[in-house]
């Protein structure tokens, strides 16, 4: 399948949402899947809601393109923080950076500075998108393209699943849509900063997100649940059309 076939299935789907899931929101962290979907929803789709998660510890450049995006599209950006009192009492009790103890402190930390913040930020809605892809991660190999969220109650959509890496790169250069700069300086996956690295050649994508803990524990919890694949509640038609090498 061409780059623009799939562009096209991507905004018949991201059109489905906007019109059958009504409240949906669009999960942007601002990596380079998630500046597609960004110049696609916020250019075609102002019915979807984009929403971020600001940790408190992200880096100065994630920070440097939000404000980007909000001058250069126009859209309003609804960002949600983490609960200062349960930051207040994780470093209390366990230390700053006590992440890198163990699996079960660093799934604490996500838990305070994301996954609680991402469920406010669902409160209500419909549906949920976001930017994930099957080869990002040994964890997301079996992601499907829409599923039942059933930790959050309500669908979620993932329009660039079967996207590739050159594919990613492809339209960003093609539409001139800005991008994070730590790509350019060896960051194919971008987090918090104390929590990402550069790779080194021939390194998986993802090698530097929690680059000390094994690929098979490198999820934060935002993706992490009961969730069922789905197919039959959106067209026919859509599930016909559904159904450097990370940057070139």
């Amino acid at each position: 399948m061409s780059l623009e076939e799939k562009i096209e299935q991507v905004r018949t789907l991201l059109a489905e949402i906007e019109r059958d899931y009504s409240p949906a929101a669009f999960a942007n962290s601002f990596g380079a899947e998630d500046m597609v979907l960004t110049d696609l929803v916020a250019g075609h789709y102002p019915g979807i809601e984009i929403f971020t998660l600001d940790t408190g510890r992200l880096p100065e450049e994630t920070h440097n393109l939000m404000r980007e995006v909000v001058d250069r599209y126009r859209v309003r950006l609804r960002i949600y923080y983490p609960d200062t009192r349960s930051v207040e009492r994780y470093v209390s009790e366990h230390g700053p950076n006590s992440f890198y103890q163990s699996v079960e402190l660093r799934k604490a930390c996500c838990e305070v500075r994301k996954v609680e913040p991402l469920r406010r930020a669902l409160a209500g809605k419909k549906a949920w998108v976001t930017g994930l892809r099957r080869e990002q991660a040994v964890t997301r190999k079996e992601l499907s393209v829409s599923g039942f969220d059933h930790d959050n109650e309500l669908h979620k959509f993932n329009p660039l699943a079967d996207w590739t890496g050159p594919d990613v790169w492809a339209y960003i250069r093609s539409h001139a849509v800005p991008f994070n700069a730590l790509h350019e300086k060896g960051y194919p996956s971008i987090g918090c900063a104390p929590c990402t690295r550069a790779v080194k050649p021939g390194e998986d994508i993802r090698a530097g997100r929690w680059w000390w803990e094994h690929p098979d524990t490198k999820e934060c919890g935002l993706h992490i649940g009961s969730e069922a694949a789905v197919g039959n509640h959106i067209s026919a038609e859509s599930v016909r059309r559904r159904n450097r090498e990370w940057r070139q």
